[in-house]
């Protein structure tokens, strides 16, 4: 509220002392009439300035900073004094709080530029993924290298190979473990071919018997509607019957003997094969290496010859040291093959002899007993296979 004492003069101004000596607050009339407070702006000036200044550290002063308005600058900064709005009892005033936040920050804005410690921290957060660039480049420079390495290694197999056709390289050979393997592999196709008769004889014996069941049907049904040559028909009905029943019997013990000889050909066979491949491949780098070794030892010795010839005795002995792994590998595996060879071919040709003379016999019980022996179950027409859960 005003004081009682308060009048307006002709100047507009007020009359009362006290008020005198505050001459940045007035009251002046407006075109209308109504009156407008301006706050003391000089007064709230200097007091958010000093605030201002405490908040800031000393290491910052206010001339290092501005503060934007709308309205009036001043030396320190620009404030914004807007038209009263409200009550004359509630004098409206622009009001900067302080705030630490925003005074940390531009304190550590001076600090930076003005500290050259952090243009090293910039320096160093920017530097700090170069380090992890550097991954895909020396990925890059290994698959380089395993390029590299392939490439040689390829070259020299390649010379060494022509070398040998043409009669100009020199090769590695061991007269034993070669002839062994000649065998394996003439071996293989001889089993191989008299696995495709086995499997010949299987459709054929196949086709027979289906035809021997229908001729036995058909005689059947022609001693039913035949009555002077009923007992004819039934006799040779009987004998189809019996002969494509003998058939099955013997059809099941050729394809027993075609499994195994398979699984030997095809399987335990080509298996020793695959590291005899292997053995030839390592006794190729042997050689390869070894040629290169022997030329450089031919070659002069001086300081740029010495580090190669010393990288390619290192490589040769590697190379060594594998071929002649390969080679105890290969005759391990061929001695195996040839006692597991003999124990099933001897079982399976047993087999195959006595089921063969039981069939053309004319022996039943033969025949018969020949499966047992071999625990060969034959599988019945029309019978599906017994579930998992019914042989349990």
């Amino acid at each position: 509220s005003f004081p009682a004492c308060v009048n307006l003069s002709a100047s507009g101004c007020w009359s009362c002392l006290s008020w005198r000596k505050r001459r940045e607050t007035c009251f002046s009339e407006t075109f209308n009439g109504s009156i407008s407070l301006f706050s003391p702006v000089k007064d709230r000036e200097e007091r958010h300035l000093q605030d201002l200044k405490r908040s800031i550290p000393a290491g910052l002063g206010l001339s290092q900073t501005q503060i934007t308005s709308h309205g009036v600058e001043s030396k320190e900064g620009v404030f914004e004094a807007s038209p009263f709005q409200g009550s004359l009892s509630t004098p409206r005033s622009p009001v900067i709080s302080p705030s630490s936040t925003a005074a940390s920050r531009l304190a550590r804005q001076g600090d930076d530029l003005n500290d050259p410690s952090a243009d090293r921290q910039v320096a160093q957060q920017i530097s700090g993924p170069v380090v992890l660039s550097e991954d895909p480049r020396s990925t890059a420079v290994e698959k380089f290298e395993l390029v590299r390495r392939w490439s040689l290694n390829t070259y020299k197999c390649t010379r060494q190979i022509l070398s040998e056709k043409l009669g100009r390289g020199s090769r590695t050979v061991d007269l034993e473990l070669e002839a062994q393997i000649e065998i394996l592999r003439d071996n293989k196709k001889k089993y191989e071919q008299v696995l495709k008769l086995a499997q010949t004889l299987s459709t054929q014996l196949y086709q027979m018997v289906q035809t021997q069941r229908q001729m036995g049907d058909a005689f059947a049904d022609l001693s039913l509607k035949s009555l002077e040559l009923h007992e004819e028909f039934g006799y040779n009905a009987e004998t189809q019957k019996l002969i494509a029943k003998n058939g099955e019997t013997l059809l099941g013990a050729i394809n027993f003997f075609i499994s195994g000889v398979n699984t030997l050909v095809n399987k335990t066979i080509e298996d020793t094969l695959v590291t005899v491949k292997q053995y030839e491949s390592a006794r190729i780098e042997y050689d390869a290496y070894r040629t290169d070794l022997e030329e450089l030892n031919l070659g002069p010795r001086d300081a740029n010859t010495l580090p190669k010839i010393e990288q390619s005795q290192q490589l040769f002995q590697a190379h060594k040291e594998k071929y002649d792994k390969m080679r105890g590998d290969v005759s391990v595996k061929l001695k195996f093959l040839e006692e597991n060879k003999v124990k099933v071919l001897h079982n399976q040709l047993v087999l195959f002899h006595n089921a063969i003379a039981a069939y053309f016999a004319g022996n039943q019980k033969q025949l018969e007993q020949t499966l047992k022996t071999f625990h060969i179950k034959l599988k019945t027409p029309g019978v599906d296979a017994p579930s998992w859960l019914e042989e349990q």
